[in-house]
């Protein structure tokens, strides 16, 4: 059965990722729809990318300032309008109080009506692929920074008035139960995957190829052209 869609255009979305390429990838389609619509479009970025590499030679820190750059090139791509920086060394996120907080903290600022972020019980890919721990840390900390964290104001009583967000959504998961078209933004999520050229070497032209397709497959579930999905949490 085709759908259903999440229609929505938000007045403010806050996309909370591990990597400097992972909103681009798990949900770039849908940011760069709601940024044309209207929505400003908030990007945090809780890890450093400096372990982005299977190189020995490469040197950690040069390598995330040249991935940090790649993300702001992508964000222009997308139409992002700020983007924010947590500064965890790759592989040392925790699911902490001081995670929570940061995170707590931007919700609190920024104030989204949708928050974005990685689905934290999607660990094994069929036979080849295991979800990086990153993400799935991520994914935890901004559910709990989001409820209760965000909405109560008895957590993190010293930051801004709390704020609750309406929607949660998490991508990169098993269980997708809301779709967002993309046909009208997969070109640019192409684009934007392509800025991260540290991740994807000369491969353009593939990278392009692959953004597309798996839009298309999620497309094929949905009953659209190109889709991205979603699991969806409604908070009211």
């Amino acid at each position: 059965m085709a759908g259903p869609f999440f229609d929505e255009i938000p007045d403010v979305a806050l996309a909370i990722y591990a990597h400097p390429d992972d909103a681009e990838v798990a949900a770039g389609g849908t940011l760069a729809l709601w940024a044309a619509n209207g929505t400003a479009v908030h990007v945090c970025v809780c890890a450093q990318g400096d372990k982005g590499s299977l190189d020995a030679s490469v040197l950690p820190a040069e390598l995330a300032e040249i991935r940090k750059a790649e993300s702001v090139r992508a964000g222009t791509v997308l139409g992002v309008k700020s983007r924010f920086w947590l500064d965890h060394p790759d592989g040392e996120l925790e699911d902490d109080l001081e995670l929570r907080r940061q995170m707590v903290a931007l919700i609190r600022d920024l104030r989204p009506s949708v928050v974005l972020a990685p689905d934290p019980t999607a660990v094994f890919f069929g036979q080849t692929y295991i979800n990086h721990r990153d993400h799935r840390v991520t994914g935890w900390a901004a559910i709990d920074a989001v409820v209760p964290g965000a909405a109560n104001p008895h957590y993190f009583p010293a930051s801004r008035p709390a704020h609750a967000v309406r929607t949660l959504l998490l991508s990169g998961t098993l269980e997708p139960d809301v779709w967002v078209d993309v046909a009208a933004s997969i070109e640019a999520k192409a684009d934007a995957v392509v800025c991260h050229a540290s991740q994807i070497g000369d491969g353009g032209d593939l990278v392009r190829l692959s953004v597309r397709s798996r839009a298309a497959d999620a497309g094929n579930r949905a009953g659209t052209r190109f889709a991205e999905g979603f699991r969806q949490v409604l908070l009211g």
